[in-house]
């Protein structure tokens, strides 16, 4: 039975591969996902015929509730909360490899008294401690994203030596664990501490850094279960486990580049002036910019309709306003017109990795319109309208041109290179980073005021009259 159950685990193990590697293009993802999901089925399967699987009852009890809960998120939370629910996720990963690890030291105290093998200890301790930070710090993450914790950068005063006190003092007791595992108030001083520092760390970052900390969290959910199967001595736990941690790095790195950014600047609580809201002035410091020209409805239209080439760009206004339908809608009558229209994609547009693309795809749109940036922005020059849905900071040109700006180097969609740019945004407010956008006063931008899916659904109606 142990041959065939290594032997799963080996075939579960290329299936996440492989699935992972269908995930990296849009359309192949949902494959990608069939895959992952078919691995960690017959991953759980084998697991179940284990013999150390002593009563199924609490399992099937289990699978029933679980099964429900899944279900009816799945059905009832829209795309546009897929953030959240990511969020949560990540904390369910993380709280359930906690809860394995306490598990598994009562067992062994309970079965074989306070004698634990150093490197058993060592990853029950680790499995605590970036279990419980994923769990709580996932919450916050939630709450930010629901908007039930504020979106802005939190700061404190003794913020960052707190947190290096509560990171010491965890280590400190992880060891003493290590030396003498009887010790077990230490360890649930470890677990709670490690609640509070989760909380202390996600609160600092900024909701516009969700994309960063969704995917670093996921990093850790999986560390946490890959520690969680050193402590259960499950080799496909400790697989997948490492597959979720490597990948998320790799993902988190990647958003970070995506705002020139390092990952410490993100974790440490970013811009200064990130989440202050607020409009931009309409002279004083903006007045040597320019004026800000508008255009209604019709006249939106007038130049669309006069277009060849348009290029749409989703920001996270469009997420807010759920306008990712009115965007197909405008994209239909566009090609109905004969115009080639196409969707340039900011990678950390949004609230999580892959926001604009998942809404995008909700709608419709097909995956072979949604371009990276990096594969369209030498096409700007070239085209006839770009319009800006919801995005800001991701389009400021003042990220090329103003070195005191503080996302000064971080990689644009140069839009500002098209012959005609249409803003779609409610006001002339700032951005995440707290700054007033260049591009609103460049001479080729017209801004066109509104929500999002009500300017756009007007704007569909004027095409189809003309």
């Amino acid at each position: 039975m142990q041959t065939i159950t290594y032997i799963v685990y080996l075939i579960a193990s290329i299936l996440f591969i492989f699935g992972i590697k269908r995930l990296s293009s849009p359309k192949t993802a949902r494959q990608g996902n069939m895959l992952s999901s078919l691995g960690m089925l017959l991953a759980v399967v084998v697991t179940l015929f284990d013999q150390r699987v002593l009563t199924f009852e609490y399992i099937i009890i289990g699978l029933i509730i679980g099964a429900a809960i899944g279900a009816l998120m799945a059905v009832k939370v829209p795309m546009t909360g897929m953030p959240q629910m990511v969020g949560l996720l990540n904390g369910f990963g993380g709280g359930a490899s906690m809860l394995v690890a306490f598990a598994e030291y009562y067992h062994i105290l309970n079965t074989t008294g306070p004698v634990i093998q150093a490197a058993t200890s060592v990853t029950i301790v680790l499995s605590v401690l970036i279990g419980a930070v994923t769990f709580t710090g996932s919450l916050i993450a939630f709450g930010k994203l629901q908007g039930l914790v504020t979106g802005k950068v939190v700061k404190y005063p003794g913020q960052h030596p707190l947190n290096a006190l509560l990171l010491v003092a965890v280590l400190v007791a992880g060891v003493m664990v290590i030396l003498d595992p009887s010790k077990t108030d230490m360890l649930i001083g470890i677990g709670i501490v490690s609640l509070i520092l989760g909380v202390l760390l996600v609160l600092p970052i900024g909701g516009a850094d969700m994309p960063v900390a969704i995917s670093l969290l996921n990093s850790y959910s999986g560390l946490a279960a890959s520690m969680t199967g050193f402590v259960l001595q499950n080799n496909m736990l400790i697989i997948a486990g490492a597959l979720v941690g490597a990948s998320g790095i790799i993902l988190t790195i990647i958003m970070c580049k995506g705002m020139n950014r390092s990952l410490m600047n993100v974790v440490l609580g970013g811009w200064e002036t990130a989440g202050a809201g607020g409009a931009a002035a309409a002279g004083g410091a903006d007045a040597h910019k320019g004026d800000v020209k508008s255009v209604d409805a019709e006249e939106a239209a007038m130049i669309f309709d006069a277009a060849q080439s348009v290029i749409i760009v989703p920001g996270y206004g469009m997420a807010v306003a759920q306008a990712q339908h009115a965007v197909r809608d405008l994209m239909n009558v566009l090609e109905s017109k004969g115009i080639n229209v196409r969707f340039a994609i900011h990678p950390v547009a949004g609230r999580m990795p892959g926001h604009m693309n998942v809404l995008l795809a909700e709608a419709q749109v097909p995956y072979d319109k949604l371009y990276a940036m990096e594969d369209i922005n030498d096409d700007f020059p070239n085209t006839d309208v770009v319009f800006v849905v919801g995005a800001n900071d991701v389009v400021n040109p003042a990220a090329r041109n103003d070195p005191s700006s503080p996302i000064y180097g971080m990689p644009i969609l140069n839009v500002d290179y098209a012959k005609t740019v249409i803003v779609n945004k409610r006001s002339l407010n700032v951005g995440y980073a707290g700054i007033s956008n260049e591009l609103f006063y460049y001479p080729n931008t017209l801004m066109y005021f509104g929500d999002a899916k009500e300017a756009i659904n007007k704007l569909v109606n004027e095409l189809k009259e003309l």
